[in-house]
């Protein structure tokens, strides 16, 4: 165990030896390993997060890796989930990460238990299908959209994805940093929650450049 406390030493330093032992016995699912997820998994394979499960049936495209720091260019092709895994295990010798290269409506028919569900979706339905078997399994999520230079996350517990059923419309594009800006909000609740810290739940928050440039923050409390 000395090797793993020298390697996490900054995080011992702020919660000491048990509490970052005890991540290595959490797991965790992150649904997507697209722009959210692959920074997710990056984020809390590195904090030693010991089990991470990625769920996602798509291949890296040319037009993805601008946003997708799991990837680089030549990763064209490969499953997104198996890339975004071996690169994950690279960097951090002391987690495993499992790649589920299926739909998450596949996924979810198989019972597992997990500590904590991670939204990197980029669509409702799915958003959806995540609460749904999240409520089934008696799991919090949390909650991560990007738009443009808007982001939105939530730490869902008790509230009802419900209150996202909006109409469709065409996307705008994405800025690679609010990416990862909004990864590492879900990163950082997801990593205070699994290590005992207090955490806001059902409570959304809104993020947005005003005309002045100035970052804004907004928050809703969401509907249970």
């Amino acid at each position: 165990m000395q090797d793993y406390f020298h390697y996490f030493n900054r995080q011992v330093m702020l919660w000491g030896e048990d509490v970052q032992a005890s991540l290595q016995n959490r797991k965790i699912v992150i649904v997507g390993s697209g722009g959210l997820g692959s920074s997710l998994a990056i984020a809390l394979g590195a904090s030693g997060i010991g089990h991470i499960d990625l769920v996602d049936f798509d291949e890296v495209s040319v037009h993805n890796i601008h946003r997708q720091i799991a990837f680089r260019v030549g990763d064209e092709g490969r499953l997104k989930a198996e890339a975004a895994a071996e690169l994950v295990e690279s960097r951090c010798p002391f987690v495993k990460v499992t790649p589920h290269t299926v739909r998450f409506d596949e996924f979810a028919k198989v019972p597992r238990e997990y500590d904590l569900i991670l939204d990197a979706t980029d669509n409702l339905p799915s958003r959806a299908q995540i609460d749904l078997y999240a409520k089934q399994t008696e799991t919090p999520w949390i909650y991560g959209s990007v738009e443009a230079f808007n982001g939105q996350v939530c730490f869902i517990d008790r509230s009802s994805f419900d209150a996202f059923k909006i109409m469709d419309r065409q996307p705008a594009g994405i800025a690679a940093p609010i990416v990862m800006h909004i990864a590492s909000l879900q990163a950082n609740l997801a990593l205070r929650y699994l290590a005992g810290e207090s955490v806001k739940k059902d409570l959304l928050y809104y993020l947005y450049f005003n005309d002045e440039g100035e970052l804004v923050t907004q928050k809703f409390q969401m509907p249970v």
